[in-house]
């Protein structure tokens, strides 16, 4: 193991002993001294009972293996191609997951429930742990159970704080959207003032009556993620906003609707343009010339521990969840395939969509790995655009050129534990949570839904919101999703009319929002969902997530 090549994440003084520890040879976890729970990544108090008594302990170095994905698309430096990346809770305390390398293994030997033994790869003065199957082996493995079970989650929702509510204090008077593709080779400012120049026209109304800002994550120009963010484009436009709002840390993709909805609904502002833009198609293009380079810093947050097991993407991790889906539920490739094929269908109906061409079950089992389960079908597409969505006080919505959305309620609360690995492993993590909340602040129920916008940067993030939104029981989404029949825009629940982020292109959830609307007022031509008057739309996966259901005005 000597030529392997691992990095270590940014370090701090509590999380540091984790990666010098392995010189020698032992794995050490934080410990409470309180309640004596284990704590994984550390942290300077416990979360299990807020003690400050934590400290590292020595532990056996064995666990289970409760999640792995073989990768052949995401080779990173240094490591081998493919290349195995796992999850093992230690023995002392399963609700302790480790993201780490597999080692010494085959793909095809390794089973959910093998106990694993940690090595160490040396990088620099830091020890990575990486683990190797034990030598002996039960005879029946068991996995752990997930510290709060998908089932559960609902227990933790909290109540509403009155019976007034944010949510009818405001709409959706407009939308729009810049030119969608691959490689535009066009600055991102460009295409975000596209957009919202459109929307805001569709809206009625003129820059100058904009006095609100809201995006996500803000920034991003450096990453293809973006177009410089708020900044950039009051810089820009210069509206000189009372309100304005950017960040990574809200309610997914789209949470920046959400928080204008909550700005509006409080004064701060009247008309707010919430914008998302990339340039993901183009930046990758730029890379590959040697016109762009990326900095060799150290990754901080989850992606610097995952980074360290060879982690170089979403995909990697959510493969995991999905095979750990498979093993308890049952489920197959094909069971995600029909999400696909579905996308794909719908896709050939809208001029804009990025994949148009017929998509076939053994098209889709046939194209190449990228992170198993995943293939290339199951993953979104990269692509440059802007989406634009503009949230108005509702005392405007007769003054509107368009019907108005209404926002019957909004799902937001973040249950599940936020770091990715440690969350729920048989789902894709924060979708149960902010599910079960949307519910609580509604009379509506999932069979009131006429049309659902489901957030498929892969097609298991489409199955989990399923799932968690209760349009099947939890694991009952194989015979649901069976033949495509279901999810088919004449179906029980048609499924992403616009071709989803699959086919249509990825807007990171900003366009399933516009082809909500679109369908809500009965604008969405050839696609069009018969007498569509209500909509839930899901944003995000693996971060924090939120979901909205809207409403039609017409």
């Amino acid at each position: 193991m000597s030529d392997l090549q691992l990095p270590v994440p940014f370090l701090t003084p509590v999380s540091e002993f984790f990666y010098t520890s392995g010189a020698d040879g032992l794995l050490r976890v934080q410990r409470c001294r309180d309640c004596s729970g284990f704590v994984h990544p550390p942290k300077p108090r416990c979360p299990h009972c807020r003690g400050r008594g934590v400290e590292p302990e020595a532990v056996s170095g064995r666990g289970i293996l409760v999640g792995f994905s073989e990768s052949t698309r995401f080779a990173m430096p240094g490591l081998p191609n493919p290349v195995i990346t796992g999850t093992v809770a230690v023995e002392e305390d399963t609700r302790v997951r480790i993201a780490a390398l597999v080692v010494d293994a085959a793909a095809d030997d390794l089973r959910l429930g093998m106990v694993m033994e940690v090595r160490f790869v040396a990088s620099g003065e830091y020890f990575v742990p990486v683990f190797a199957p034990a030598a002996e082996q039960p005879e029946s493995p068991q996995l752990p159970e997930d510290e709060l079970p998908a089932e559960r989650v609902h227990e933790h929702v909290r109540p509403m704080v009155g019976t007034d509510r944010f949510e009818d204090r405001a709409v959706i008077s407009g939308v729009g959207h810049s030119r969608l593709g691959r490689r535009l080779m066009v600055d991102p400012l460009e295409l975000t003032m596209d957009a919202a120049e459109a929307a805001i026209a569709d809206a009625g109304l003129t820059v100058d009556d904009i006095d609100g800002l809201s995006t996500y994550p803000g920034g991003g120009l450096e990453s293809g993620f973006g177009e410089g963010g708020v900044t950039a484009l009051e810089a820009a436009l210069r509206i000189r906003p009372t309100w304005y709002n950017g960040g990574g840390d809200t309610f997914g993709p789209s949470g920046s609707i959400i928080a204008a909805i909550a700005a509006v609904s409080a004064g701060l502002a009247r008309h707010v343009l919430c914008f998302r833009t990339l340039w993901a198609s183009t930046h990758e293009t730029l890379l590959r010339a040697g016109k762009l380079s990326l900095g060799r810093s150290p990754m901080a947050g989850d992606m610097g521990w995952l980074a360290s097991a060879g982690v170089m993407s979403a995909a990697q991790v959510l493969g995991q969840h999905a095979q750990r889906y498979f093993h308890r539920y049952g489920a197959t490739r094909e069971t995600l395939g029909w999400i696909a094929l579905n996308q794909r269908a719908n896709a050939a109906l809208h001029p804009d969509a990025i994949y148009r061409d017929p998509l076939t079950m053994d098209d889709y089992l046939g194209a190449r790995p990228v992170t198993t389960p995943f293939g290339l079908y199951d993953c979104d597409v990269p692509c440059d655009g802007s989406i634009a969505v503009i949230v108005s006080a509702v005392d405007v919505a007769g003054d509107l050129p368009n019907p108005p959305v209404r926002i019957e309620a909004a799902g937001t609360q973040l249950i599940e534990r936020p770091e990715w690995i440690q969350s729920t492993s048989t789902h894709e993590p924060q979708v149960f949570g902010p599910a079960a909340h949307l519910w609580s602040r509604t009379d509506l129920r999932p069979d009131d839904v006429d049309v659902a916008l489901l957030y498929d940067g892969f097609t298991f993030n489409c199955l989990s919101w399923i799932e968690g939104l209760g349009f099947c029981e939890v694991g009952e989404a194989k015979d649901f999703l069976d033949g495509g029949k279901n999810i088919a825009r004449d179906g029980l629940l048609p499924l992403n009319p616009h071709g989803g982020q699959l086919s249509h292109g990825r807007t990171h959830g900003m366009g399933l929002v516009e082809e909500a609307v679109l369908q809500l007022r009965g604008a969405a031509g050839e696609r069009q969902v018969a007498d569509a008057r209500t909509a839930v739309v899901s944003s995000g996966g693996l971060t924090p997530s939120g979901v909205l259901l809207l409403r039609s005005d017409r």
